[in-house]
């Protein structure tokens, strides 16, 4: 058999959200297929070689897209990422490599590739939270500078008291957005402005190194570093899934699963005193 992700405890809070999501019926398999989406994710292998043990190939395909359409992984993230600790936010974003299979995908949809000097290639954009967890990302092709996405990643993160970013994200329009959403931003300006940086956190800025932490991790996985899949959506499910296994250790062990007010799908998982 080969080496497997899921461990019984997350699969048990997986399940709940599954069901929470209200679009996946509670099927037996469903738990070995999402085990065949990880072990893809983790290779980077084609899906016609994925191990029997997983079951047929197409079969795990097949609801690995049909999911993506319905955005039932990203949902899942979302759920997950619900319970974050926003007193500080931190944005970034990493370019990953698209592999020459991935483009030419049928149809006239941004499918977040473009071209940078490497090559074909796709950016994340994302927004971490105190504790360096995952709260909200965004696809865009490689060639975007990380201040087209940054209005974006505030607003639909939860809000915090400091936003925090590299100078990539240098921009007073941007400073004063962040200052209007009712926090402090913590960006450093670049040499040649004349304000000078004297207003910055730079204990705090230290602790940027959170959210490079956070595609280190994710960029293990054989799948995300190398862009394979044509689809923008797929490929964004599987960085959701990604996430996902970042969080599901902060969960584990908890007994007491109770639906979210906020909405239908979110859960709130309360950790035994």
């Amino acid at each position: 058999m080969p080496r497997t992700m899921l461990t019984d405890d997350a699969w048990e809070i997986l399940k709940v959200l599954l069901k929470e999501s209200g679009r996946v019926y509670n099927k037996y398999e469903h738990r070995n297929t999402l085990e065949g989406i990880l072990y893809r994710m983790r290779t980077g292998i084609q899906w016609r070689d994925l191990p029997s043990e997983f079951g047929l190939w197409n079969t795990v395909y097949r609801r690995f897209n049909l999911w993506s359409k319905k955005g039932i992984l990203q949902k899942l993230f979302e759920s997950l990422a619900s319970e974050g600790d926003p007193e500080w936010l931190f944005l970034d974003g990493s370019i990953v490599k698209a592999h020459q299979d991935s483009s030419g995908a049928a149809g006239k949809q941004d499918e977040a590739i473009g071209k940078s000097r490497g090559g074909n290639s796709t950016k994340i954009h994302l927004a971490v939270d105190s504790g360096g967890l995952p709260v909200y990302f965004e696809l865009s092709g490689g060639q975007v500078n990380d201040i087209v996405h940054a209005q974006s990643l505030i607003i639909n993160s939860p809000q915090a008291d400091i936003v925090c970013a590299d100078k990539g994200h240098d921009s007073e329009a941007f400073r004063a957005y962040v200052e209007e959403s009712g926090a402090d931003a913590n960006i450093p300006r670049k040499r040649n402005n004349k304000l000078g940086n004297d207003d910055m956190d730079w204990c705090l800025y230290r602790y940027r190194h959170l959210v490079e932490n956070a595609f280190l991790r994710i960029k293990r996985y054989r799948a995300i570093s190398t862009r394979y899949d044509k689809l923008a959506r797929n490929y964004s499910s599987t960085v959701a899934l990604a996430f996902m296994m970042m969080w599901l250790p902060m969960y584990c062990g908890t007994n007491n699963v109770q639906r979210s007010t906020a909405s239908s799908i979110t859960v709130k998982l309360m950790l035994e005193l």
